[in-house]
């Protein structure tokens, strides 16, 4: 393909602008394409930051469903995966008359399990009537669905515990000895991507399917020409996840309950069985009670010494084993048995190997959830593993991202996965950050160590919300400080005040769209992968600097393996992860070429710290202020 030819498609008077209501013609979304076309042609991998406004994925689809070559997109979530394969790639398709086939793939856990549904129905133990409820609109929906996404089902949240019944794991899918193995909506979902010359998949499928590659099974995902890597900035934390290992409370306790419904299901002959995985539920639940009641995330030094846990630890161990024991005999006299027996061997394995020693380039950890744990081994480092891999699936790799550049600078992008290529890109965002938006910091704030930090921070906000008259994201970088801010914000605000945690997400948004003049409180998810256009969001507002917690188990052992290596985890890690995320929260900001806002940084760090111009330099050049007057009157002749 010519690179004239990518440029009219994308132009003025290409299908696009006929095609698209509002498409507007971008230099830098027309360059991009361009790149990404000349990358897939010349087997060149390419690193490209496209700025908020280029219109990166048209930007790489069109070159993808023009090069005849097969060619799989990765995206962060489901969401993306979804606007991706039922918005975009039809509008995309639409434009340039091509008969590429496309396919949408996610992980297993995803679509409905008939088997599953079955077993559900026929144990018939639900925790509240709801959960029945929703079981028989899932047979209702069972009859119709084609493809078994459970997105399909708007009327039950993907959320829902009900879900985790009725679809599969890799843990429990009996595979061909299913009898419904001919209509498995997993298998067929698989058959169509093999067949398809474009894929949308998402990082955890990328990565599920390494691993797979790694212990010599056969791949999930099909052969490929070319891996498009969108949202890759969240690539390193996913595949740090997925080259470790873990195991959790629920797990065991699902095994235990999958035994029990097989067995009374196919045999129900001997009630000590149900005993024994009635007691391995229990102790499960006991474990997870010997950790405390606080719901936290630490290194297993700190609590594998503590005489009741390993008094629990021991207990679930030797009822797995028993567990393992009682279910040798029946598995030849059950499919399903054999599969649990199957399932039994490995997580006793896997819990074995995770609550001893680990590997030295490993971190041991741990997590508490409120009625769950999980354990964890983490790798350090997983660059070498990472770079590996993409050096054995021999495809050209794409990967782009708003925000992969600290300083304008890759370095730290490609350290992190052991990326060698020099091919790279930064495309500007082509709003006029100048004109549309002004980065505020106020001024005599205290050090954001101090206990009355979050109340100071308020209080410097409330009047450029009350400026605003609404339409804030208020965002911070710890679940108690949004707490605090949200106890006295509800007795200030005349606006909408809305809480992450309140409703779901989703509905967060439309509801704060919906109101236009709403200040919305949110921590990590609200950061990215937001977009509110217009009047609906006209201020960002930011507590801290978004360094990850020093006590967070996995940073902090990275901090001390970077340092026993002489290097300087600060500069090298902690500044440009936190670079990084601050652009994503900024990027809430100007959504659209209409856009006008205010982007308030509280944290004084940013101008008092050497390091606060690496913040300032990474992110796009706008009017920078500290009088509160002068935000004032920007918001007044933005409304005006």
């Amino acid at each position: 393909m010519q690179q004239s030819d990518i440029s009219h498609l994308l132009g003025e008077d290409g299908p696009f602008a006929k095609l698209v209501p509002g498409f507007a013609a971008r230099e830098q979304q027309q360059e991009m394409a361009e790149r990404v076309a000349e990358a897939i042609e010349k087997g060149n991998h390419l690193i490209a930051e496209a700025g908020t406004g280029t219109g990166k994925t048209f930007a790489y689809l069109v070159p993808a469903l023009m090069s005849q070559s097969k060619v799989l997109i990765s995206t962060g979530t489901k969401n993306l995966q979804d606007q991706l394969f039922h918005k975009d790639l039809p509008i995309v398709s639409k434009a340039l008359a091509v008969p590429a086939t496309v396919a949408l793939l996610k992980g297993r856990a995803n679509y409905l399990c008939l088997h599953r549904l079955d077993l559900a129905e026929h144990e018939g133990r639900f925790r509240t009537p709801e959960m029945a409820n929703n079981v028989i609109k899932i047979r209702e929906w069972a009859a119709q669905t084609s493809s078994g996404d459970i997105a399909e089902m708007s009327s039950i949240s993907e959320e829902d515990m009900i879900w985790s019944s009725v679809t599969s794991t890799s843990d429990n899918c009996l595979g061909s000895d299913c009898d419904y193995f001919e209509n498995c909506h997993v298998i067929d979902a698989r058959r169509q991507a093999q067949a398809a010359d474009v894929v949308v998949i998402n990082h955890h499928l990328l990565f599920a399917d390494m691993m797979l590659r790694e212990d010599g099974f056969a791949e999930l995902l099909p052969q490929a020409d070319a891996i498009i890597i969108d949202e890759a900035h969240q690539l390193a934390e996913v595949a740090s996840s997925f080259f470790g290992e873990s195991i959790s409370g629920n797990q065991l306790i699902e095994l235990a309950r999958d035994s029990e419904a097989e067995y009374l299901s196919e045999i129900n002959e001997d009630p000590n069985f149900i005993r024994v995985a009635s007691v391995l539920q229990t102790l499960t639940k006991d474990l997870r009670l010997s950790f405390g009641m606080e719901q936290r995330r630490a290194d297993w030094q700190s609590i594998s010494s503590d005489k009741e846990f390993k008094k629990a630890l021991l207990a679930v161990s030797e009822q797995l084993k028993e567990l393992e024991k009682q279910l040798l005999p029946l598995a030849e006299r059950s499919k399903s048995l054999d599969s649990c027996y199957d399932r039994c061997v490995e997580l006793r394995a896997r819990f074995t190997r995770l609550s001893t020693d680990v590997p030295e380039d490993h971190v041991h950890w741990f997590e508490t959830h409120r009625r769950s744990f999980t354990f964890h081994i983490t790798p350090f480092d997983i660059s070498d593993i990472f770079h590996a891999q993409m050096e054995t699936m021999n495809v050209v790799w794409l990967f782009t991202s708003a925000t992969l550049t600290v300083a304008n600078n890759f370095e730290h992008f490609k350290q992190r996965l052991g990326i060698e290529t020099d091919n790279t890109a930064i495309w500007d965002s082509p709003f006029d950050y100048s004109k549309q938006a002004v980065m505020y910091v106020p001024e005599s704030l205290p050090d954001p160590t101090s206990a009355d930090y979050t109340e100071a921070v308020v209080d410097k906000a409330l009047p450029i919300i009350d400026a605003c008259q609404g339409g804030v994201f208020f965002l911070f970088t710890s679940h108690k400080a949004l707490q605090q801010a949200a106890d006295i914000l509800e007795d200030e605000l005349e606006v909408p005040l809305m809480v992450q945690g309140d409703k779901p997400r989703e509905i967060l948004l439309s509801e704060f769209r919906y109101h236009g003049n709403a200040v919305l409180l949110g921590t990590s998810s609200f950061w990215e992968g937001v977009d509110v256009r217009g009047e609906a969001l006209t201020c960002v507002i930011i507590d801290k600097l978004p360094f990850a917690s020093p006590g967070d188990p996995v940073l902090k052992a990275r901090i001390d393996n970077m340092r026993n290596k002489g290097g300087n985890p600060f500069i090298d890690y902690q500044l440009p992860t936190a670079v990084i995320t601050l652009k994503q929260g900024a990027g809430r900001l100007i959504r659209d070429i209409n856009d006008r806002g205010v982007l308030m940084i509280c944290d004084p760090r940013i101008i008092t710290k050497s390091y606060g111009k690496t913040f300032i330099d990474s992110l796009p050049a706008m009017m920078k202020t500290r009088n509160e007057t002068k935000v004032q009157g920007f918001l007044r002749l933005t409304s005006a």
